[in-house]
């Protein structure tokens, strides 16, 4: 199929309002779409980018508007229509409409789902207690900094990245800081216990208290307000707020709800195409085809976002690319940088490190059979992008070489 087989006019409604809706907007005008193009969002800003919340937003050296994708003109110059403060409600695959919560009905042509991901929330009592929060949305955000002030007891529940990056930028503006991990390792869903105690040491050198394998009861409180976290050994910690990052959930009830097959995820092929020829779904709502992992997964990352957004614009130009990327993420926390390429969580049979954690800056590379399937990379920046390239290549490498850091690597390529 060739763009010229495709009708490039007519409506494509696209529901969402962060990095992958705003990137297949402006995918489709790149690629030649003619017609109508319209994101709604249930949120009232325009797309926007979600990885500073955790870090320069929330540390206030951002204002919101520096978030957005796109500046509010560029919509406006490539004729999108953007329909804010919008909560789909329904799909009519038939009449290729969807229904919204204030009553409008909207036609498509091409529909794309961009709805991304809701936070996992602890069901616990005082969870709905005044200073109990999570960190999705620019107004978690916000809710948060009244109290995020030097001094205060900021309990985390959950060591990801999410919790991790708030624990960072807590303690560097003087809080007091406590992380509760469930686990038995911070960051235990994505990367290995070698670079899991890297982090553990950083953030204890930085102050904060650190708890792994602890299961938090109850929050509790006074006058509506949360003062203190009772944990289920019987111990009870100071609470002026608590961030809770315990994971999140795919919002795919509009998908599942107009019967499009949903497994953790809203099942698309390799164009980014539901099971609907009408209709695609791009970022952390889907779930797709994974060359390097073997297997359809569900990525959380901003990459996967962006690319998967591109080829749903490319697929319904008519000109279709299939997706093939090797995933990659990252993580800013206090002077260091974690990059992460491929998926090594419970796949790899050999570790090798190269470089030194002492002078933070090294990399750990993952082989399965010889073959590199992951690379966790800190303050190493050139190691990740020559492990973008070897991991895309299915090199096999001399585990030797690899950690002997007089040995370049770009000879490998």
């Amino acid at each position: 199929m060739t763009i010229r087989d495709v009708c490039v006019s007519g409506r494509v409604l696209i529901i969402g309002g962060g990095h992958a809706a705003g990137q297949c907007a402006a995918s489709l005008r790149q690629k030649g779409w003619a017609g109508e193009i319209a994101i709604a969002g249930e949120e009232a800003y325009p797309p926007y980018q979600r990885p500073p919340l955790s870090k320069a937003f929330l540390a206030g050296e951002l204002e919101a508007d520096r978030l957005n994708f796109k500046p509010p003109a560029f919509y406006e110059a490539q004729n999108i229509e953007l329909l804010l403060g919008k909560r789909a409600q329904k799909i009519d695959r038939e009449a290729r409409q969807v229904h919204f919560e204030d009553g409008a009905v909207l036609d498509y042509d091409r529909l794309v789902l961009a709805t991304g991901a809701q936070v996992r929330k602890l069901d616990i009592p005082g969870a709905a207690l005044r200073g109990v929060g999570y960190l999705r949305d620019i107004a978690d955000v916000e809710a948060l900094h009244e109290r995020f002030q030097p001094g205060a007891h900021l309990v985390i529940v959950g060591a990801g990245y999410i919790g991790l990056e708030v624990a960072a930028v807590a303690a560097k503006r003087g809080l007091k800081v406590t992380v509760l991990e469930m686990a038995e390792r911070v960051m235990s869903r994505v990367t290995s216990p070698t670079v899991s105690a890297f982090f553990e040491d950083m953030h204890r050198a930085h102050g904060v208290d650190l708890r792994t394998g602890a299961r938090i009861e109850a929050f509790e409180g006074e006058s509506g307000a949360v003062v203190r976290v009772r944990l289920a050994d019987g111990s009870a910690l100071p609470c002026d707020m608590a961030v809770v990052g315990v994971g999140v959930i795919p919002n795919t009830d509009l998908a599942s709800d107009a019967g499009l097959p949903v497994d953790d995820g809203v099942i698309v092929d390799e164009y980014a195409c539901t099971a609907d020829k009408n209709i695609y779904a791009i970022g952390d709502c889907t779930r797709h085809p994974c060359p390097y992992f073997g297997a359809s997964i569900r990525l959380e990352s901003v990459h996967n976002a962006l690319e998967q957004a591109k080829t749903a614009a490319a697929a319904i130009c008519g000109a279709p690319v299939a997706y093939d990327q090797v995933p990659w993420f990252w993580s800013d926390q206090y002077d260091v940088k974690l990059q992460t390429v491929g998926l090594c969580a419970g796949r790899y049979d050999q570790e090798v490190v190269r470089g030194s954690a002492a002078e933070k800056k090294f990399s750990v590379f993952y082989l399965k059979d010889g073959g590199l399937i992951a690379v966790d990379s800190v303050n190493a920046p050139a190691d990740h992008m020559i492990s973008r390239k070897l991991i895309a290549a299915g090199a096999r490498l001399d585990a030797a070489k690899l950690a002997d850091p007089a040995f370049d690597l770009k000879t490998l390529l």
